[in-house]
């Protein structure tokens, strides 16, 4: 599923980005890679998130939620 389908609350697992490399680069410095493990903390309109990643929380727009793949933890 993508991140955007991921309901609040939940806690899910990054399988795969599909993103330009600038942003995917950017996302992997901030801590966002492969495995990592990504918590909804809330949802915004049209597919933006705040999201926490290791500890730290981040707001993400629908052009980055819908090109990341992730499964259920």
């Amino acid at each position: 599923m993508k991140l955007y389908e991921g309901q609040k609350g939940s806690t899910l697992r990054v399988v795969h980005m599909e993103l330009p490399v600038q942003t995917e680069r950017r996302l992997e410095v901030l801590g966002m890679l492969e495995g990592t493990k990504v918590t909804v903390v809330n949802r915004k309109k049209k597919g933006a998130m705040i999201i926490k990643i290791r500890g730290t929380r981040f707001a993400v727009g629908q052009s980055i939620t819908e090109h990341v793949e992730v499964e259920a933890v």
